[in-house]
């Protein structure tokens, strides 16, 4: 399941390298909304065009497939540190303590391999489409920036991974309850209630 998640801090080194990487991965974010917002505004502009003037925009096609590995990547990080991938927690929910933060980092540590394999893979297209002047159909846009994105964007990634495993393993040790610098799911109730407050801007 998906559900809201907090993330609490402290002086410690893991929670310092947390927020400073957590600062690029909101640049990041904000990059794909961005883009999302050109791509509408393009959107309006090539049916107003095609509508008024009989003339959509050239290569709108192009445009919009380059940029969908912008809108799906750049938020990837971003929202495995806020704990808003969709996941599978009947058997992991119901662990406490010890158990769940070493079960926490198995899993981390699985979502980091395969993530190293897909850095590998997407490095290798990026390459290929730059090394041999890859581009679209339509009117030739260089497809190597956006294949490049997703390396990038997955290097993110591992990174905020390998700041998990630090945060699941250093809670095993400690036994810790509240572990830091890492997603702690919010029970239905402490979403409800940060809801409320946003809503009405008053705290519960």
């Amino acid at each position: 399941m998906s559900a809201a998640a907090s993330v609490l801090e402290d002086d410690s080194k893991l929670s310092r390298a947390d927020r400073l990487l957590f600062r690029f991965e909101s640049f990041l974010n904000l990059a794909g909304g961005v883009v999302i917002f050109l791509l509408v505004f393009l959107a309006t502009v090539n049916v107003l065009g095609r509508w008024l003037f009989s003339s959509p925009i050239n290569g709108y096609v192009d445009w919009v497939e380059q940029a969908m590995a912008f809108i799906a990547f750049l938020g990837i990080a971003y929202t495995q540190r806020m704990g808003g991938h969709i996941r599978m927690d009947i058997i992991i929910g119901r662990f406490k303590g010890r158990w769940l933060w070493v079960t926490e980092f198995m899993s981390a540590l699985l979502m980091f391999t395969v993530t190293l394999v897909l850095i590998y893979g997407s490095y290798l297209h990026f390459w290929r489409a730059y090394s041999i002047g890859d581009s679209s159909l339509d009117i030739n846009l260089p497809t190597w920036p956006a294949k490049l994105i997703v390396t990038i964007a997955l290097s993110i990634l591992a990174a905020r991974l390998v700041l998990q495993m630090w945060g699941y393993a250093r809670a095993a040790v400690r036994r810790d309850e509240r572990p830091i610098g890492v997603p702690l799911i919010e029970s239905a109730a402490e979403v409800a209630a940060k809801e409320a407050e946003a809503v009405t801007g008053h705290e519960s």
